[in-house]
């Protein structure tokens, strides 16, 4: 399972780094991906970070920035220059010959 951090609450055009923890497995051969559910709207992919690359959402790209530790088996998403429409839950998954979700964390931007 993957373990993220509770709800935060940040201002508009602040940063924030989300960070999620794999126990029981290595993620090392896992493609890692955050993803965002925002109110009224679908859950949607926001990074992800395979072997060798990177990518993101165009709603993000720019401001948003994933990486992935496989010694410690983390996957943080940095995130910055926050705005209101940023808000929702955020889950960090991993995808590989399993998929594994973690609980969500919900991220409030402020105006």
């Amino acid at each position: 399972q993957l373990v993220q951090p509770g709800g935060v609450l940040v201002q508009s055009g602040g940063s924030l780094r989300l960070s999620c923890v794999s126990s029981g497995f290595a993620i090392s051969p896992y493609t890692m991906m955050w993803f965002r559910q925002s109110p009224g709207k679908e859950r949607e992919l926001v990074a992800r970070a395979s072997f060798e690359s990177t990518d993101y959402a165009d709603s993000v790209k720019g401001r948003f920035s994933i990486s992935r530790d496989n010694v410690k088996n983390t996957a943080d998403l940095q995130m910055n220059e926050l705005k209101p429409e940023d808000t929702g839950v955020y889950y960090c998954a991993a995808r590989w010959l399993k998929e594994y979700w973690g609980q969500g964390t919900q991220v409030t931007v402020s105006s």
